[in-house]
């Protein structure tokens, strides 16, 4: 069995999902696929569905809507830890992720790290084609996050990782309650609160050619004020033990 299983969550990506898949699956090491399908509109499940007669490793799970990115992925670390895997990653299906980069984040995991991270700050910035206001909203975002939580992190945002099966393990993903940025952020402080090593491996992010962004204002809003009340909580335990 293959130990290593990519989650991609996927929300009206006809122009992206079948490039993505055979780019991913045409990997060495090979990684296995798990889609999340949040039943789009344009048709991106059933082209998912004729894929899997030629690929194997893909798999899918299909959901009645658009329930969130953070729902999207808890649902699938449960059925990658169900069946067993080991590396588990998160990624974009627009390509804004270089699939040639899963491998280095493997990579790190499996030279001792816990979780390794694709950050875009690391290194500076490292984004192509985004307008400077979202460069500079999620740069500064970023560093409010390394402010309000004390993670030594450079881009707690990100969406482009690799969890160890220890973590996942580890982490009640019940309990995880965001769904936007804040979720990306809730995973990292929570594996970083429970002393997992988190590394950061430096990527460059390209933002998408096709399809339409996801992105909302109010998903910076839940960022913004989620920061504070992960924060809060997390005082609040320690006071308790």
């Amino acid at each position: 069995m293959n130990t290593r299983i990519v989650i991609i969550p996927t929300y009206n990506e006809k122009e992206n999902i079948e490039n993505i898949i055979r780019y991913v699956a045409g990997l060495q090491p090979a990684f296995d696929i798990l889609i999340i399908e949040d039943n789009s509109p344009d048709g991106t499940g059933d082209i998912i569905e004729g894929l899997q007669k030629e690929f194997a490793q893909l798999h899918m799970i299909r959901r009645t809507g658009k329930l969130g990115l953070g729902t999207a992925y808890i649902t699938g670390f449960k059925w990658c830890l169900a069946q067993g895997y080991e590396y588990i990653f998160e990624m974009d299906a627009d390509f804004s992720h270089n699939p040639d980069d899963l491998i280095r984040l493997y990579n790190a995991c499996a030279s001792g790290a816990d979780m390794s991270i694709g950050s875009r700050y690391v290194t500076g910035v490292n984004v192509v084609n985004w307008p400077m206001g979202r460069v500079l909203m999620s740069y500064f975002a970023s560093k409010y996050v390394r402010f309000v939580t004390g993670m030594k992190i450079h881009d707690a945002t990100a969406g482009f990782v690799c969890y160890t099966r220890k973590v996942l393990l580890a982490i009640d993903l019940d309990k995880i309650r965001f769904k936007g940025y804040a979720f990306q952020i809730e995973m990292k402080f929570t594996a970083w609160t429970l002393g997992f090593k988190l590394k950061e491996v430096p990527i460059i992010f390209t933002d998408r050619t096709l399809g339409t962004s996801k992105m909302s204002g109010g998903i910076f809003t839940e960022a913004f004020l989620g920061v504070i009340t992960m924060k809060l909580r997390s005082l609040f335990r320690k006071k308790r033990k």
